[in-house]
Parts: structure tokens; C-alpha cells; sequence
């Protein structure tokens, strides 16, 4: 996650019981032969999505070009086509300003009922930081990124399971961007991954080949912070184009009671979503907790992160998903 300007903790313990114990009910009724009920739609778990975590943390760093990231590509790939996803790659190169050498970037989209011509963005960054540059003891040491990098991409991958189902004349498109932060220098541009899609999306949209329409999208990214607390960023609240899309996802989180949503704007953060409003003319907000102590330092690792953070995430944007209409 990049520059910011300055301008709930959790399901409360009876909610995540009962979330738990239906889990286990539902796992039981699979055992022993008796599937779940048809009219029961398929819920977001936490727990999946913090083991998604932990499995992409597990990897070690994951800057782009890095054989971390070849890892986490394949490990993508596979989760998303065996979920019934239509996975494909965009591919792009940079060079490095250190060596010279072309680094080799790819952007994954993951289509969900691609004839459903209108359409919705949900889009997370899956490259880490080279460095944890803000780390006051060891800024060229090992980042991780549990939380800036891994929770946005856990929660789509949770979130996978519940889209063959998805009703609505509404498709969706998962896109993980590569390079949101290919920085090793203070000059360096970021979102090199969303840039390039905007790009290439304004210019197919141009010459009329688009055959659909983004009606709009949304970022998630440090999504699983245990002391989770989204404000509205400033941005995504004051772009008429996009106040409605806040609006909608906030409107969802009160109606489930969910505290850890802010209704009230608090950072201007420079994150995929600006690309992809400015270039690309998608109307794209930003979902962020940008309270996070750990931010760009070592211990940005999943002990700093929870189950219950990124099941209170995707419960929302599941139900904000479902409202489309």
C-alpha cells in the first residue's frame, strides 16, 4: 500500500460462536450424506479466508518478478479455475531502474458469469513491497505483507466459493493487480498493475470492443487487521461518480450491524482504485484500514492479522454483491 494523507475490533464473541458452530453443522451434514439445504446460500468464512492468508504469507516475500510470486500466481490460479472461475493472465514488462533488466508483471482476472454483460470490479494488489522501508530497525529486511498484500487477495479467494451461485443479472470480475508497489527508490511510480489495465481497458473501450460494462468496482487492501476500522477514504467519498458506491457498501454494514465500517471519510490514499476511476472511467472506491501500526515494517505478518477481520469484510461485500440488481 502506498502514500496517504491524513485530512470495532472484530464480530462481537456470540456472532463468531454461532458463525462457527453452523460451519461445523454444515460439515457434519456433508459427512454423513446429507447436503446442505438448497435454498441456503453459501456463506463467507473467515477461517477459510485467514488459512487463504496464511498459505500466501507462508510463501515468504512476494515482490514482482520474484520466484515468491511465481509461487503465488500458481497457487492463485489453481484456487480460482478449480472454484469454476475463467482465469487470465495479462502480462506486462517494466524495467528496473536499479539494473536495467526487464522485470516481467502479470495482472490475474478471474471471470464469474462472463455472458452477464454488466459487470462489477472487485480488484486487490498480490505483490509485497521489495523492503519494509518504514521498518525502524531492519527497512531491508523481510516483508511479508500478511495485510498489504495478502488479506485483499484471501478475501476474493473466500469469496470465490459463493460466485458460481451468484444470482442477479450482474457478473463479476476478480482482477489482482501486479506492481501496486514495485518501489525500491523514492521516485518510483506505483500502481504500474492497475495502470496498465486501465490503459489497455480505455483503449479497447475506444475502439468499441468492449462486449460489457463495468457499472463500477472496488479495492480491497489491509483488509484483515485484528483492530479492523474502515473509514471511507477521501477520494472514494468525494467523486460523485463514486460516492454512491461507498454509500452502498457502507449502507450494507450498518444494515448487518457492522461497526468496524465507518459511515465518515478520514484518508486521501493513492491506491488502484485512482487508475482505475481516471483512466479506465470505471467508478471505483477504496476499501482500506489504514490504522495499521505494522504498515511497510517486518511485522506486517498474520499473527497481526484475523479471521474475524476478513470475515467481517467479506460478509459485507458477499452481501453487497447480492444486492446488485
Amino acid at each position: 500500500m502506498l502514500s496517504v494523507r491524513v485530512p470495532g475490533r472484530g464480530l462481537p464473541v456470540s456472532r463468531r460462536f454461532f458463525s462457527r458452530v453452523a460451519a461445523v453443522m454444515l460439515a457434519l451434514a456433508v459427512i454423513n450424506g446429507r447436503p446442505a439445504a438448497a435454498d441456503e446460500p453459501p456463506a463467507f468464512s473467515g477461517d477459510r479466508a485467514m488459512a487463504h492468508l496464511e498459505a500466501i504469507a507462508n510463501l515468504g516475500p512476494r515482490p514482482s518478478g520474484s520466484t515468491g510470486m511465481d509461487r503465488q500466481r500458481a497457487l492463485l490460479v489453481k484456487h480460482f479455475r478449480e472454484a469454476g472461475g475463467t482465469v487470465r493472465s495479462q502480462a506486462f514488462q517494466i524495467r528496473d531502474r536499479r539494473t536495467g533488466q526487464p522485470v516481467r508483471m502479470e495482472n490475474l482476472i478471474v471471470e464469474w458469469h462472463p455472458d452477464r454483460v454488466d459487470r462489477v470490479l472487485l480488484g486487490a494488489h498480490y505483490d509485497t513491497r521489495p523492503f519494509p522501508d518504514r521498518d525502524p530497525v531492519d527497512p531491508q529486511g523481510v516483508f511479508v505483507g500478511a495485510n498489504d498484500g495478502a488479506s485483499g487477495v484471501a478475501v476474493l479467494m473466500e469469496l470465490a466459493g459463493a460466485m458460481p451461485a451468484l444470482a442477479g443479472p450482474v457478473g463479476v470480475d476478480f482482477v489482482l493487480f501486479d506492481a501496486e508497489e514495485y518501489v525500491v527508490a523514492p521516485r518510483d511510480p506505483y500502481c504500474l498493475g492497475s495502470n496498465f489495465f486501465a490503459r489497455e481497458h480505455a483503449a479497447a473501450r475506444q475502439k468499441g470492443d468492449l462486449p460489457y460494462l463495468y457499472r463500477c468496482g472496488v479495492i480491497l487492501d489491509m483488509v484483515g487487521d485484528k483492530n479492523l476500522e474502515i473509514w471511507q477514504e477521501q477520494h472514494s467519498a468525494s467523486w460523485p461518480d463514486t460516492r454512491p458506491v461507498v454509500d452502498s457498501i457502507w449502507n450494507v454494514a450498518a444494515r448487518l450491524n457492522v461497526r468496524e465500517f465507518v459511515p465518515r471519510p478520514k484518508y486521501t490514499v493513492e491506491d488502484d482504485h485512482v487508475p482505475l476511476r481516471m483512466i479506465a472511467r470505471i467508478p471505483t472506491c477504496d476499501v482500506i484500514d489504514f490504522d495499521y501500526p505494522q504498515w511497510h515494517t517486518t511485522q506486517d505478518t498474520a499473527e497481526h492479522c484475523s479471521a474475524e477481520s476478513l470475515g467481517t469484510v467479506g460478509r459485507v461485500m458477499l452481501e453487497w454483491l447480492r444486492e446488485q440488481k
